[in-house]
């Protein structure tokens, strides 16, 4: 528990599959957790479920980030806030949805990010700051236009970051996950056109879960990984190493 017992930690996107099993691991961990989304009544049930704090504002409105983050004494945060926007090609592609995925994905993890430091650089106790990439920043997946180049960007942000608010203490790592089979992924992933290829390539041949994204968010918020900044972690079964 002594990892995690350093101040608050924020997870934005917290009314979703990753961001609700990162909030449930850490509040098992000890940590006071501070659930961000804008879902207030799916925010409700997981404070009801594991005790954390809650918070919604809109990752899109700088106002809204800057009004619910100014003041808000914070150690640790977790950009999973996001939107999977289209399956697309750059021909295809229709560029009003491509603005919304990097004004989600991009734009609002900076956005967090730019308010969180401020608070940490403030309350000068360090801190850790992982952000929830994705596999498709690493490589390209076919339809992905939109997404890819939204985490893409979110990479560099993590890059920059890590070199910017290293001397203030602040490690900033991403993490890339592979697909969750859920019922709000398995429209695209779960045909057999998809799924059989996709899954043939992969090493260990499996979709992940959401528990097997929170558990090396959490490590990267904790003194195990003291020494690790800028680090794009892949957790995707070995897909990108092919």
């Amino acid at each position: 528990m002594a990892d995690y017992d350093k101040g608050p930690i924020l997870v934005t996107g917290a009314s979703g599959g990753i961001g609700g099993a990162t909030v449930r691991l850490l509040r098992e961990k000890g940590a006071d957790v501070i659930a961000a989304g804008r879902d207030r009544d799916k925010l409700a049930a997981l404070a009801k479920e594991s005790g954390c704090r809650i918070l919604a504002f809109d990752l899109t409105s700088e106002e809204s980030v800057k009004d619910a983050l100014g003041d808000l004494d914070l150690w640790g945060v977790v950009n999973c806030g996001g939107f999977g926007g289209e399956i697309a090609t750059p021909m295809e592609t229709d560029i009003s949805v491509f603005d919304k995925v990097i004004s989600i994905n991009a734009r609002g993890a900076l956005l967090v990010t730019k308010y969180a430091s401020r608070s940490m650089i403030r309350l000068g106790r360090g801190g850790a700051i992982v952000n929830v990439s994705s596999q498709a920043a690493l490589v390209a997946l076919r339809g992905h236009i939109s997404y890819g180049a939204s985490k893409a960007a979110l990479d560099n942000i993590t890059r920059v970051s890590a070199l910017e608010l290293g001397p203030h203490g602040i490690r900033v790592n991403g993490v890339h996950p592979t697909v969750v089979m859920t019922p709000m992924s398995a429209w695209y992933w779960g045909r057999p056109e998809i799924e059989g290829p996709f899954l043939k390539q992969m090493p260990l041949g499996r979709w992940a879960t959401e528990a097997e994204i929170a558990a090396p968010i959490a490590f990267l918020l904790s003194e195990g990984a003291s020494m690790i900044s800028g680090v794009a972690l892949p957790i995707d079964g070995g897909y990108t190493a092919c």
